[in-house]
């Protein structure tokens, strides 16, 4: 997966088409992601035992990867991602428009 806990992202379409967020937690096997103010819902939770909030909570809910791109902070624009092998033999993403580390 190209996204990672932690990265900025810009949304590309669906109810939330232009926001930016961060993401909070990735769902690889999924293909999804939960970004911080992206596809927030409305659920009701009944009051049960060992539950702290009860009534009406907004969750944040998964957002498919496809519709994501990462922000790089040196461009300040959704870029592309690429991969740069290190001499260590390790893989570096990077911006595709600015060659910069991610």
């Amino acid at each position: 997966m190209t996204i990672k806990k932690g990265d900025n992202v810009y949304v590309l379409s669906g109810k939330d088409k232009g926001k930016k967020g961060k993401v909070e937690r990735v769902l690889p096997k999924h293909g999804k992601a939960i970004v911080t103010g992206v596809n927030i819902v409305t659920k009701h939770q009944k009051p049960r035992k060992g539950v702290k909030q009860v009534g009406r909570i907004a969750k944040g809910m998964p957002i498919d990867i496809s519709n994501l791109a990462i922000v790089c902070e040196k461009c300040g624009k959704y870029v592309r991602i690429g991969y740069k092998r290190l001499p260590n033999g390790k893989k570096e993403r990077i911006c595709k428009k600015c060659k910069e580390a991610i």
